[in-house]
């Protein structure tokens, strides 16, 4: 049976270590999804800041993360000194950000990334996000002739359609996501095919450095 595993990183990994309790060791996920279901193909959905990169949307599926930790480093080099502390923070822990997502492309994850953006809020705050719900679900669709099962890694209510879609093509849907943040129509539509990721914290855990 071929398998492809889809992640949706905003809503399976939203708030890091500090909204699961533990950290993911990617390496261990991708090995645990090979072993496990036989996975062929990892593609993962998420978002990276660009800073002033230079990005078209139009004529790129992904953002190129070797261009853009180069544009980072140079940053970093030529306006590093006019910084503040805040944003050289700010731009360094983006630029490891990259290197974990270049890590990622290692481990056997195909990327898929949108620029985060900046979105006003009516109490006048500002929220970054990258709505990658629709680049996941088009590529769902996209893929959907080669493979028999798909593990979907999200409990987001919005891919519900999709998934049904999926299923009456007779493709076996199999949803591996944290239960307090899968929406109740998702858990109703895959049964005894949903799996709780947060079970998986003694297989995936990073191992604390000694």
């Amino acid at each position: 049976m071929k398998t492809f595993a889809f992640i949706d990183a905003a809503n399976l990994f939203y708030g890091g270590k500090k909204s699961l309790g533990w950290k993911i060791d990617y390496q261990k996920l991708a090995t645990y999804l090979k072993n496990k279901y036989k996975t062929e193909r990892i593609l993962y959905f998420g978002g990276v800041e660009i800073h002033t990169f230079r990005y078209s949307y139009l004529d790129n599926g992904t953002v190129p993360l070797e261009k853009l930790e180069n544009h980072l480093n140079e940053l970093i080099k030529d306006q590093g000194r006019e910084m503040n502390d805040a944003m050289l923070l700010l731009v360094g822990r983006h630029l490891q950000r990259v290197r974990f997502y270049r890590k990622l492309k290692k481990f056997g994850y195909e990327l898929y990334l949108k620029p985060v953006k900046l979105y006003e809020q009516e109490d006048g705050s500002t929220k970054r996000k990258a709505n990658c719900d629709v680049d996941m679900a088009f590529h769902l669709m996209k893929e959907k002739d080669n493979f028999n099962r798909v593990v979907v890694l999200s409990g987001d209510g919005d891919f519900l359609p999709v998934l049904k879609h999926l299923k009456e093509e007779n493709k076996e849907v199999i949803i591996l996501s944290r239960a307090p943040r899968t929406a109740k129509e998702i858990k109703q539509f895959a049964g005894s095919n949903f799996r709780d990721f947060e079970y998986l914290k003694f297989l995936l855990k990073m191992d604390e450095k000694k």
